[in-house]
């Protein structure tokens, strides 16, 4: 579950904290907790990033849809 705090972070900073989060597991020596909780923060980034890129995927799908949808109305009103 991410906290409130992580929800306010934006994609860019939760993408940079998750590289340094896999950057440190992937260099090894730490101890078994500091690897759980590293790998604990690494999911609680993950779904924040998955969050914001889904949001703009929505987003993305919306303006693309609008736009098909103004397309078609101005190439019926168009058509002679």
């Amino acid at each position: 579950m991410t906290s409130k705090t992580d929800e306010a972070l934006g994609y860019e900073q939760a993408r940079d904290e998750l590289i340094e989060v896999v950057r440190r597991l992937e260099a090894g020596g730490t101890t078994l907790e500091e690897s759980l909780a590293l790998w604990e923060r690494g999911e609680a980034l993950a779904k924040v990033c998955r969050t914001w890129l889904e949001g703009a995927r929505r987003r993305l799908d919306a303006a693309l849809a609008e736009e098909r949808e103004g397309t078609e109305a101005g190439g019926a009103d168009g058509d002679e």
